[in-house]
């Protein structure tokens, strides 16, 4: 069907004896094919600073966003096709880290969506109506249909 392609680069930089030792920098970029760098670094909460960068986007919080970003361009595609107009909608999704039953590491098990919506037009979904909307759209988004971590949204 298709092929989606990022390119990630890491170059180590200082002394290759604090290599050795743990001590050097995880900050990295990811880049897209429409020209876009993102710079990324691990989570300060999993590698400290100096050696992340809160200022970059760390993995979890990537995983997180293709998440909220798909079930949303999803959603307006379905209110769309179901005759809603949507003037604006925004999420502040919030994705949980829990061990695995496998052992100790851990993984994003839950990401919760917290979307508000504004619509235009007279055609207004009543909750039912918005609520099958959501469902349509996690059915349909294709990160959604590609994990196991479990999606919820809170309206």
């Amino acid at each position: 069907m298709s092929e989606h392609k990022a390119v990630i680069k890491w170059a180590r930089k200082g002394a290759p004896e604090d290599f050795a030792k743990g001590k050097y920098s995880r900050e990295h970029t990811w880049a897209f094919d429409g020209g876009v760098t993102v710079p990324a670094s691990p989570s300060p909460s999993v590698v400290p600073v100096p050696w992340s960068n809160p200022a970059g986007v760390d993995p979890e919080e990537g995983y997180v966003a293709s998440i909220s970003s798909c079930h949303m361009l999803t959603f307006v595609y379905v209110a769309q096709k179901a005759g809603f107009v949507v003037d604006s909608y925004e999420d502040e999704a919030v994705g949980v880290m829990t061990k695995s039953e496998r052992g100790a590491t851990p993984w994003v098990s839950l990401v919760t969506l917290h979307p508000k919506i504004v619509y235009g037009g007279a055609k207004r979904p009543t909750d039912s109506e918005e609520e099958q909307l959501h469902h349509a759209a996690h059915e349909q988004c294709f990160i959604a249909n590609s994990v196991k971590t479990e999606i919820s949204v809170k309206r």
